[in-house]
This record gives C-alpha cells, sequence and structure tokens, in this order.
C-alpha cells in the first residue's frame, strides 16, 4: 500500500508564503497522480493543484500565479510552494495520490492525514 506523510503547514501573515511537503512511501507502479486539496471549516474539499508522473500541471483558479505544485519523483515526493496567501487559503491542505501498486492493481486514491495552514495576521 502507499503511505502520505505532509508536513510544512503552520501560521503565516496575509502575504507570506510556505511550501507544503508530502513524502509517498511503499510501492507505486508506472503514472501515477500526485496532488494537494484543501477543506475550509464549513466547506467541501477542494482541488488546489496536481501534477502527473510525466509532469503535466493542473491548478485550481484561486491557486493560478501564487502556487507552484512541483515533485521529485525519485524521492516520490510532492511540494506545493504557496506565495502571496491570503486570508482564504486558510484550512486543511491534504495530500493525495492516484496511483496502482502493480500492474495488476487497480488505480486508487491515497490521502494523508492533512496539515493546517493558517492565515492570519
Amino acid at each position: 500500500q502507499v503511505q502520505l506523510v505532509e508536513s510544512g503547514g503552520g501560521l503565516v501573515q496575509p502575504g507570506g508564503s510556505l511550501r507544503l511537503s508530502c513524502a509517498a512511501s511503499g510501492s507505486i507502479f508506472g503514472f501515477n497522480v500526485m496532488g494537494w486539496y484543501r477543506q475550509a471549516p464549513g466547506k467541501e474539499r477542494e482541488l488546489v493543484a496536481t501534477v502527473t508522473s510525466d509532469g503535466s500541471t493542473n491548478y485550481a483558479d484561486s491557486a493560478k500565479g501564487r502556487f507552484t505544485i512541483s515533485r521529485d519523483s525519485a524521492k516520490n515526493t510532492v511540494y506545493l510552494q504557496m506565495n502571496s496567501l491570503k486570508s482564504e487559503d486558510t484550512a486543511v491542505y491534504y495530500c493525495n495520490t492516484m496511483c496502482r501498486v502493480n500492474r495488476i492493481s487497480p488505480y486508487r486514491d491515497y490521502w494523508g492525514q492533512g496539515t493546517q495552514v493558517t492565515v492570519s495576521s
């Protein structure tokens, strides 16, 4: 199976920056997608950004121009650089991977435990 461990959350002032990291352990076979989602209090979980194993990225409109997703495939690690943070970015950020563990297993989603990001003065 696959385990995801996030780090890098915390409290930051509006306009500040944070970098989230997520390390995946376990067996990941072939093409996969890694990404970040977030959930604010009282709201549904939403996509922030994703990156595929061949480097294609996708961003939510709210993240475009401020957030950058990247990955180190050798380390099975995905990063989210967040700049120009706003109070509305406050949420629990979850790491996700959609992958399979061997040639014959189905693709499935795996989630990290989440890391809190609070943007406040």
